[in-house]
C-alpha cells in the first residue's frame, strides 16, 4: 500500500476521500493494463 499509493494501510482506512481516490486509481491502472493486453493479444493472432 505504501510502496504503491504513499499511505499507509491506517491511512487509507480512516479517510474516505483519500479510499476513493486509490480506488479511482486502483480502476484507471486495471483498465489501461486490460487495453495493454489486449493490443498485444490481436498483434499475436493476426
Amino acid at each position: 500500500m505504501h510502496q504503491s499509493h504513499n499511505m499507509s494501510y491506517a491511512e487509507y482506512s480512516r479517510k474516505l476521500d483519500t479510499r476513493l481516490k486509490v480506488e479511482e486509481k486502483r480502476q484507471r491502472e486495471f483498465e489501461e493494463s486490460q487495453k495493454m493486453i489486449a493490443q498485444v493479444d490481436r498483434k499475436l493472432h493476426r
